[in-house]
């Protein structure tokens, strides 16, 4: 007999930027607004490397509950014996040293997309995860959509026949004059420092979409790592501003398209008048689903007798708690439902498939000739990294 109180995760937010504020926010939304009655959350912690009175501003404007603890330092955060799980939401390029900072110090982790900069890095911190014998999982939020879910069931249940082609694009327009980008060159998205370039940010929604169509779906036993074809423009700090790549799965006979760019956008007029980001394409029929790559709201089924079924999911949002609500709460809750059943590892987004999508982009990364700095590509641990410190 199902127990009626709902399993409780005690979260500790491992940064306190834009992306912590949207997922914690998501945390302390009502689960019952989503339809979700067997799971909850509680924020614990959070820690900013830089100062305390940072996660102490961190935490009331999130409006955690008092007993939210504020640290000013990522080993203090891992330390606390009142948490669960570490939510690792600094940029990519410090997650591998924060992510095994938190596994080494036998918590369980949720680490933001990218998962790392490089495959050897990936493989790492699942090595850790299960001789540690904690959870561990990538947060692809778009994985946990209960969207996503629906095409993946329909894929599988045949509804569009064999599927042979994904196309899936996620780029912004942010052409500038004289060469340029609308970011300064410190900015995350084209700072090689902090991993920067379309691919990682952005292009890891576009693979996600193929991975998860053209991957995901197979047996087990009969899953494959792709062959990868890319072409890639650099910008003049060195980031990738232009990636595509085409990955080949030929035992399925199928290919994945995936399309990012800091140029152009997936959407023109923001109004979807560019039709669908993503199209799925198989010998009966294709689905396409509309709106941005990370977080789409409707998808079509189209098939070639004529018949098209247009299906809205849109994101539950908390009005006694302002309208809170982004999508970001279903991947929690997965993480929640994982605890709870001892799983280590999601199904949704299994360990292997992380790091099968890091090494394409790690390959793609390589035929573009893009490289990183080795402070953030060295797959070696070091507690007392500047990236866990917060000092240089």
């Amino acid at each position: 007999m199902a127990s009626s109180t709902p399993y409780t995760v005690r979260w500790g937010i491992m940064a306190t930027g834009w992306i912590a504020e949207v997922f914690t926010k998501d945390l302390l939304a009502n689960p019952a607004v989503r339809d979700v009655h067997d799971v909850r959350h509680e924020v614990a912690a959070a820690a900013s490397s830089s100062s305390k009175d940072r996660a102490v501003e961190f935490l009331t404007k999130v409006k955690a509950p008092d007993s939210a603890k504020a640290y000013g330092s990522y080993h203090e955060l891992v330390a606390d014996p009142d948490i669960d799980i570490i939510y690792v939401a600094t940029p990519h390029s410090h997650h591998f040293q924060n992510a095994m900072l938190a596994l080494e110090a036998g918590k369980n982790v949720l680490c933001e997309k990218a998962l790392t900069v490089n495959a050897a890095q990936a493989r790492k911190l699942v090595e850790t995860a299960r001789a540690k014998g904690v959870f561990f999982m990538e947060a692809v939020w778009t994985r946990y959509f209960p969207l996503s879910i629906q095409v993946r069931d329909l894929i599988s249940s045949g509804a569009i026949g064999n599927v042979y082609r994904t196309i899936a694009d996620l780029s912004v327009g942010r052409d500038a004059p004289d060469g340029k980008v609308d970011f300064p060159d410190s900015n995350r998205m084209v700072n090689p420092d902090l991993a920067g370039g379309a691919l990682l940010d952005l292009g890891i929604y576009a693979l996600t979409w193929v991975f998860q169509t053209l991957y995901h779906v197979q047996p087990e036993e009969q899953k494959e790592s792709p062959k990868v074809v890319a072409a890639v423009n650099k910008y003049h700090t060195g980031a990738d501003e232009t990636t595509s790549i085409i990955v080949q799965f030929p035992q399925h006979k199928s290919h994945g398209i995936a399309l990012t760019s800091l140029r152009v956008a997936s959407d023109v007029d923001g109004q979807g008048s560019s039709g669908a980001a993503i199209r799925i394409q198989g010998s009966e029929g294709e689905i396409q689903v509309i709106g941005p790559a990370y977080c789409p709201l409707q998808y079509k089924v189209i098939k070639k007798d004529g018949k098209v079924d247009v299906v809205d999911c849109p994101i539950p949002k908390d009005a006694e708690r302002d309208g809170w609500g982004q999508g970001m709460f279903w991947e929690a809750d997965e993480c929640a439902r994982c605890l709870r059943d001892g799983s280590k590892e999601s199904k949704s987004l299994p360990w292997s498939e992380s790091v099968v999508i890091m090494e394409v982009m790690e390959e793609t990364l390589r035929q573009g000739e893009v490289v990183y700095p080795e402070v953030i590509a060295t797959d070696v641990f070091d507690a007392q990294s500047p990236l866990n410190t917060g000092k240089r």
